[in-house]
């Protein structure tokens, strides 16, 4: 599809990024102002994270009386995040953005933060190619749905993976929560 074709090349250079102390609500004034999906946790050049509005949204959505002052930007943001390089051919960076199922992909190059490049990015190249990417992201979407459905009945004591009480635990979309957590999911 777009064999020679370097993501340096179509990639969005000045991309928008945070520092990892920024509160909640100084990131939506930067995805209003910069008319932007996404910000980059970044310290010094290094990639910590990625936060969307839909992180955001899920924040709020979960905790109804957080004070977007105190949450950081790092406390929510995707940390395993995929990279792409600049020397990568767009065609490889469409593959990886459907097996991870994210629109986006940081550039990285000698370590540092040099870009981003987006489906925006892609489709302007090809609008084509959007039906294939949608059909991905609807399925990706209901499998996410039906997962946090489903919970899974193993059970134990421990440490809650969102909120680090020690607590009885189930299993709920590959981690292991408390009831109460359990209950702000849904």
């Amino acid at each position: 599809m777009f064999k020679k074709i370097a993501v340096g090349d179509v990639m969005t250079r000045k991309f928008i990024s945070v520092s990892p102390d920024t509160n909640l609500l100084a990131c939506t004034k930067q995805f209003v102002k910069q008319k932007v999906n996404s910000l980059l946790v970044t310290k010094k050049d290094k990639l910590l994270g990625i936060i969307t509005q839909r992180d955001i949204l899920w924040t709020i959505t979960k905790k109804s009386n957080i004070d977007l002052n105190k949450v950081k930007a790092i406390d929510i943001a995707t940390r395993k995040v995929a990279i792409t390089k600049p020397s990568s051919d767009v065609n490889e960076a469409i593959k990886k953005m459907k097996k991870v199922g994210f629109r986006r992909l940081p550039v990285m190059s000698k370590g540092r933060v040099v870009g981003i490049i987006t489906l925006k990015d892609i489709l302007a190249i090809d609008p084509s190619i959007y039906t294939s990417f949608g059909e991905v992201f609807s399925i990706r979407e209901e499998s996410r749905k039906l997962k946090k459905l489903s919970l899974d009945s193993s059970q134990s004591d421990g440490m809650c993976e969102e909120c680090g009480e020690y607590s009885e635990l189930l299993r709920v979309e590959d981690r292991f929560l408390c009831p109460a957590c359990r209950e702000n999911l849904y």
